[in-house]
């Protein structure tokens, strides 16, 4: 080899050379960004804005019936029959049982160990979006539904104790928030072995607590992931009647149906935005300078555990706390002070905001992780299976890549919060109406609401174009 061959051979494999000695960050979903969007996402920003305010104006002049009349149509479909659930939900309880045994003995890798996969793809990310825009498969894949089941044969009563009332849905919410901190803040949380225990636990914990307290209460007030998918599925379109028969609604409408959620339930709704939200702030260059953390050099996870603990918790802090005032402040222009009910009716308007969010944060996480789950499940134990034919499916990992890929996801990235944020002005104001009684009371109530709205659009199409590290 010449020397001007040896030059160009040295230069080609300096990259993986710096690869190999960069400090490595334990990943929980490749939502991380590499590049740096080159749009002109200023002009997004600004007709995101205006197109949250021009809902807003719209609605003020629609006649509230029609609004109600529109949303309350619904097509029958079929009956839907309850009794499968118990079969549906031993077998999801089997393939978890599967998975957390795969987390201990199979590969130590987590793009290629189907536990992480599944749990940070497809339940906590494409299980959400199922929840939201489909409807509650979650009621039929619920892993405790069907031992509970078979537990409860043999006894003569299903819930001993009885949860206080005074605890609200605050079980629920501190898990959630524990949840978050271990996917967000945690060093591995994709590692495999340690993901296993903590969601065998997990599983173990709430299965006793169901026991104490009966399935039914614990999974609407202290399961997370049970409180979580219901929220999301009062947008879906399909639903089931009082008669247990699958309908079709327009996407938001059983939100107006709802009732006001205690302030339990108005936290368990601002942390699940939050905690995506600040998941998104973490990787900007605008917060590792707040850090002090050079984003070309990230230290990993452990060196800023402290700081991005006090962020999840202030950003919860904060949306809450701006939340409030902008309720207390409708309350105050509509002239109904004093009320209790008011952020527990209009926080459901947060859910089409959580659920966009919820797209467009993982949306090349899953593009890419959900095929690394397909090579993953087909051999669990990595003893060279191909159980579904996907063992040796060619991930495209590429798919997120390059210029075009980047204008197209960013669009629907874009589009997503600015549609979630002009149906949550919508759903408001419809709210609203039913809260206050009076349709011009509810305009003026939804001045700071609608504000708050705009300023978190400009804020999500921020994050989503802000340059980022992984």
């Amino acid at each position: 080899m010449n020397l001007s061959a040896r030059r160009i051979a040295k230069i080609a494999a300096l990259p993986a050379l710096l690869a190999a000695f960069m400090p490595a960050e334990a990943l929980a979903h490749a939502s991380e960004r590499g590049h740096v969007l080159l749009l002109p996402t200023g002009y997004y920003s600004i007709g995101g804005a205006l197109a949250v305010a021009a809902s807003f104006l719209v609605l003020a002049l629609v006649p509230p019936r029609l609004l109600t009349g529109i949303w309350s149509k619904e097509l029958v479909l079929f009956p839907l029959r309850a009794e499968a659930k118990t079969v549906t939900s031993l077998l999801s309880f089997l393939f978890f049982a599967i998975l957390v045994a795969a987390g201990f003995w199979g590969s130590r890798d987590p793009l290629s160990n189907p536990l992480p996969l599944t749990i940070w793809t497809l339940l906590w990310v494409a299980m959400a979006l199922v929840q939201g825009l489909l409807g509650d498969a979650w009621a039929w894949l619920n892993p405790w539904y069907g031992p509970c089941r078979l537990v409860a044969r043999f006894r003569r009563n299903d819930a001993p104790f009885a949860l206080p009332q005074r605890l609200g849905m605050w079980p629920a919410v501190v898990l959630l928030l524990a949840f978050a901190w271990f996917e967000l803040v945690y060093p591995a949380p994709d590692d495999p072995e340690r993901l296993a225990r903590a969601a065998g636990l997990y599983w173990l914990a709430t299965f006793i607590a169901m026991l104490v307290f009966g399935h039914e209460q614990w999974s609407r007030r202290g399961e997370f992931l049970s409180v979580f998918f219901r929220v999301l599925s009062h947008f879906a379109l399909l639903g089931r009647d009082e008669q247990g028969r699958l309908t079709l609604r327009w996407p938001g409408a059983r939100l107006l149906e709802t009732g006001p959620l205690p302030k339990s339930g108005v936290a368990f709704v601002l942390l699940a935005l939050s905690s995506v939200s600040f998941d998104g702030l973490t990787h900007t260059f605008f917060w590792m300078g707040i850090l002090g953390v050079n984003p070309l050099d990230f230290p990993g996870r452990t060196a800023v555990m402290a700081p991005n603990t006090i962020g999840l918790l202030a950003s919860f802090a904060v949306l809450g706390a701006v939340f409030m005032l902008a309720v207390r402040l409708g309350d105050a222009l509509a002239g109904h002070t004093g009320r209790d009910d008011s952020a527990g009716l209009l926080v459901w308007s947060i859910v089409p905001i959580a659920l966009a969010y919820h797209l467009a944060h993982y949306l090349a996480a899953l593009m890419v992780d959900s095929q690394y789950a397909l090579v993953a499940l087909s051999d669990p134990f990595a003893l060279g299976w191909n159980l579904f034919g996907t063992a040796h499916l060619h991930v495209e990992a590429a798919i997120t890549s390059g210029a075009g890929a980047a204008w197209v996801l960013w669009n629907i990235q874009a589009g997503a919060i600015v549609a979630g944020h002009v149906l949550a002005v919508l759903v408001a104001h419809a709210l609203a109406c039913r809260l206050y009684g009076d349709a011009r009371r509810a305009t003026f109530s939804q001045l700071p609401l609608t504000l708050l709205m705009i300023g978190y659009t400009v804020f999500g199409l921020w994050l989503l174009a802000t340059p980022s590290a992984g």
